[in-house]
């Protein structure tokens, strides 16, 4: 009996490394991309970097709140297959594609509405604000089609399919690497160069997920969008608000955040967002084992095979602790480096280095941080989540920051500070009740 049971932990133990390992490939080389994306940019200067980096956060926040309904979707698709309801992945699957469709168009008008003041809300220097402005018009422009992707590439993987949403990822940052080169190197368009290419590349990402959600024999529904599931729809919402909750608290947060540091000056900016775009490639290993947690976590909650689930638990902690580990020993060595890839100011690679070498100690606990979310979005449980995300954030970073900045006279290693005290803070809460989440 305990050879058996043994053999069945391995097996789902390589399972969850087999679902993972697809989703950790597409977002590192998708964040590898980034990085030429940025330091094409950086190459101008750093009023240039400074001009992209002022919508950074506010992307993030846009890009949020498409994301929690990919959760809800995720969730209830991984769940039905558990439990072999056809039927109800179907209405899932439609249900999913009218939240993408609309959430998408009410983003689109409130981008466009608010493009003329994202510039000055952040703080950036006046000489910037022409730019940063154009590039975030261009870049909202196919928000719509962001959110297709974000909400049918998470109800894509839930089918265990999590190698096509790879392959439309690399294909669309391999597009827009190349027009970042064409436009802004080959006819001279600069920051503005940068933000035609990145509208390019977000609608044919958009297109080619929602070609690929038709195709797939889980999700491709026949009967008419119009006719839809009460109960359904009911729980979308249920589970889709406090995620939408816990990404609005943490992605304003994050715009919060960076307005207070871009008052610091253009150097310390351009290093802090350097810094926060850097770290992003470390951390990405704890996001693919997120993933397969959750739809592997929702598979054995719809099959109500607890056993499963402790394994898909063990497996994914071991697994995410092992790759955070590594990834904090190789950021603090690669510190350096790393800057002077995105930037040439000796002042910007001295500051930024100085703040990764700090937060490459905090990766084993940002590991867990996520890895305890994604088991929580499996079982449903997605309320818990969202007050230690807006207590960590609000509480901890942000109050924390805006004390030290303007009564202590702080820099840019105490705002670290406070954003590593926030991501091992919310780790402690959130991973201390695993045990008892779901119960025999």
């Amino acid at each position: 009996m305990i050879q058996k049971s043994n053999i069945k932990n391995n097996h789902i133990f390589w399972s969850v490394v087999t679902v993972a390992l697809p989703t950790m490939l597409e977002q590192i080389l998708s964040v590898l991309m980034q990085y030429v994306d940025t330091a094409m940019v950086g190459r101008l200067g750093a009023n240039a970097t400074a001009a992209v980096s002022t919508s950074t956060t506010i992307t993030w926040l846009i890009g949020s709140m498409p994301y929690a309904f990919g959760v809800a979707a995720m969730t209830l698709i991984a769940q039905a297959i558990g439990s072999g309801e056809e039927n109800k992945i179907k209405q899932v699957a439609k249900q999913s594609l009218i939240f993408a469709i609309g959430v998408g168009a009410v983003l689109e008008i409130i981008c466009l509405a608010v493009t003329p003041f994202v510039a000055v809300w952040m703080g950036a220097d006046e000489a910037i604000r022409p730019a940063a402005t154009r590039y975030f018009f261009w870049i909202s422009v196919p928000v719509v089609l962001k959110s297709v992707q974000y909400i049918l590439a998470s109800a894509i993987r839930a089918t265990k399919d999590t190698k096509t949403p790879m392959v439309i990822s690399l294909l669309i940052n391999a597009v827009n690497l190349i027009l970042d080169y064409v436009f802004i190197y080959g006819f001279g368009l600069g920051v503005d160069g940068a933000a035609y290419a990145t509208c390019i590349s977000a609608s044919l990402g958009g297109i080619l997920t929602l070609f690929v959600f038709f195709r797939n024999p889980y999700l491709g529904f026949k009967d008419s969008i119009f006719k839809t599931d009460k109960d359904i729809t009911h729980k979308m919402w249920k589970l889709s608000l406090p995620v939408l909750l816990i990404n609005v608290a943490s992605t304003s947060g994050y715009v919060v955040f960076a307005g207070l540091v871009s008052h610091m000056g253009t150097i310390i900016f351009a290093a802090h967002s350097i810094a926060v775009g850097a770290e992003e490639l470390f951390y990405i290993g704890g996001y693919g084992f997120k993933s397969a947690a959750n739809t592997m976590v929702g598979i054995s909650y719809g099959e109500q095979n607890h056993d499963k689930y402790h394994a898909v638990c063990v497996s994914s902690i071991i697994c995410t602790l092992a790759v955070m580990t590594l990834s904090g020993i190789l950021l603090f060595i690669f510190a350096t480096p790393l800057m002077g890839f995105f930037t040439s100011d000796a002042n910007v690679i001295a500051l930024g280095s100085k703040v990764l070498k700090m937060v490459a100690f905090s990766e084993p606990f940002f590991g867990m941080y996520i890895i305890s979310e994604g088991i929580y979005y499996g079982l449903g449980k997605t309320k818990y989540p969202f007050v230690i995300e807006f207590a960590g954030m609000w509480l901890v970073r942000i109050l924390a920051t805006y004390v030290g900045i303007h009564f202590f006279g702080q820099g840019l290693v105490y705002v670290w500070t406070c954003m590593i005290a926030d991501n091992v803070l919310k780790a402690i809460f959130l991973t201390a009740p695993l045990g008892r989440l779901w119960k025999k």
